[in-house]
């Protein structure tokens, strides 16, 4: 079973960038899919991206493609995401998932906690 932790949320303007950090303790994240998933007030849990173990696959959503990037650290056991020319319709809590694959939460079996991002205008 693999333990996971997001860090690096926090408030930035319109137009600048934040990196977040799924950290993994417990499992190795070499081998798991990694997903990106966010929640904004009021909404339905969001998927982002993924990342296939293997590094080589990735999938963005629409409403991030060319924005947002997902990338590996496997010597420290992370996954980042990389998000540029933030928006204020980025706002929410993001959240990595392990052990599912492609875009429905439903096929995640582990989370995070989130971490919260806002990005205001």
């Amino acid at each position: 079973q693999v333990q996971l932790a997001e860090s690096g949320g926090g408030l930035v303007q319109a137009g600048g960038s934040l990196r977040l950090s799924c950290a993994a303790s417990g499992r190795t994240l070499s081998t798991y899919n990694i997903g990106w998933f966010r929640r904004a007030p009021g909404k339905e849990r969001e998927f982002v991206g993924v990342n296939r173990w293997s590094g080589r696959d990735t999938y963005y959503a629409d409403s991030v493609k060319g924005r947002f990037t997902i990338s590996r650290d496997n010597a420290k056991n992370t996954v980042a995401l990389e998000m540029n020319s933030l928006k204020p319709e980025d706002t929410a809590v993001y959240y990595c998932a392990a052990g599912g694959w492609g875009s429905r939460a439903s096929e995640y079996a582990y989370w995070g906690q989130g971490t919260q991002v806002t990005v205001s205008s």
